[in-house]
């Protein structure tokens, strides 16, 4: 709704003069220059054969950008509009530096790609909406620059990163959201999910409240979400083990017990009493089969090993809850 709304107020292709078409040129190529770089600087320590890719791509819309500048200084002087993308309608739009933190590898080297496809695209579609002869020519050949940049992204990345080269990255990729997310969120979602069983289930069949239950799941997820979170993100600063960030780790943990928690807690909102407790112990049969099969893909345990840890220790812990709230 308010991106419709914004449109509005932005101006046409058409309503562009050359001299405005080539200073949006100019930003654009300076943008994408910049988006470059920035991955290749985030990709460096880890990766030194794809930012390389990065910087060479950066250096090709420099000299493009470098290009537009002088054909706007011998056509129009020296001063340049200031327009950008979001000043016109239909353009190509770029995410901004902190939308782009934790993109993987393999999502750069497709944006790169892309980036240069859907600027050719761009301006070809400018073109055949543009009377003026001169501005079409000027189009067309903007179109047939970006069409170079496309073929130079794909002929940079197959330079610089051989296919033995790129599958050592993606496994090295892999590895570090395995180490990052996923380890501390499976270890949060399974004691989120068994460790909360036993006080939940107690406190259903002793008290046989179903709000008073809630509760209890709620307060145990809560502090359990908590406790566990700082526990990641202060037992290991991730710079010898090299698992990451440990505030990204202790969010993934925190926020993943507490969910693993309230998954079975929230049936209690049910006002009736074995609604609630049979809704729980549904999901928790849906959790608990879950966290095998994502040992299994992610972790590569052996899914019956998997099975058996997660599934039979938490029945069993279900079990003592249910006994202890029956006593």
């Amino acid at each position: 709704m308010f991106s419709r709304l914004l449109s509005r107020f932005k101006r046409p292709i058409s309503a562009l003069s050359e001299q405005e078409i080539l200073a949006l040129a100019i930003s654009s190529e300076e943008d994408d220059g910049r988006i470059y770089l920035a991955y290749a600087q985030k990709l460096k320590a880890d990766f030194p054969d794809s930012a390389e890719v990065f910087e060479d791509m950066a250096q090709v819309e420099n000299t493009h950008k470098t290009m537009l500048i002088d054909m706007h200084r011998r056509r129009f002087g020296e001063h340049i509009p200031l327009i950008r993308r979001e000043h016109v309608s239909g353009f190509l739009t770029r995410k901004p530096d902190w939308l782009r933190q934790n993109q993987t590898l393999d999502a750069m080297r497709r944006e790169a790609v892309m980036m240069e496809t859907q600027a050719y695209n761009f301006y070809v579609e400018a073109a055949k909406n543009t009377s003026d002869a001169s501005t079409r020519q000027l189009l067309g050949d903007l179109a047939l620059a970006e069409q170079g940049h496309e073929d130079i992204a794909r002929m940079l990345i197959d330079r610089h990163v051989p296919a033995d080269v790129r599958t050592t990255e993606d496994e090295t990729a892999h590895r570090q959201l395995v180490l990052t997310y996923v380890q501390p969120g499976l270890a949060g979602l399974m004691d989120g999910s068994v460790s909360t069983l036993a006080p939940i289930f107690a406190a259903a069949f002793a008290t046989q409240d179903t709000w008073q239950t809630f509760l209890v799941g709620l307060s145990a997820s809560v502090g359990a979400g908590i406790s566990m979170g700082f526990t990641e993100a202060a037992h290991d600063d991730g710079k010898i083990s090299g698992r990451g960030s440990p505030i990204k780790r202790g969010l993934a943990c925190g926020i993943m017990t507490t969910v693993g928690g309230l998954g079975h807690a929230l049936p209690y909102l049910i006002p009736h009493f074995w609604t609630a407790t049979i809704t729980a112990g549904i999901i928790v049969f849906f959790e608990l089969w879950a966290i095998a099969f994502i040992q299994n893909k992610y972790m590569e345990t052996p899914f019956l090993r998997a099975a058996f840890q997660v599934v039979i220790g938490g029945s069993l812990v279900l079990a003592a809850g249910v006994l202890i709230g029956n006593a």
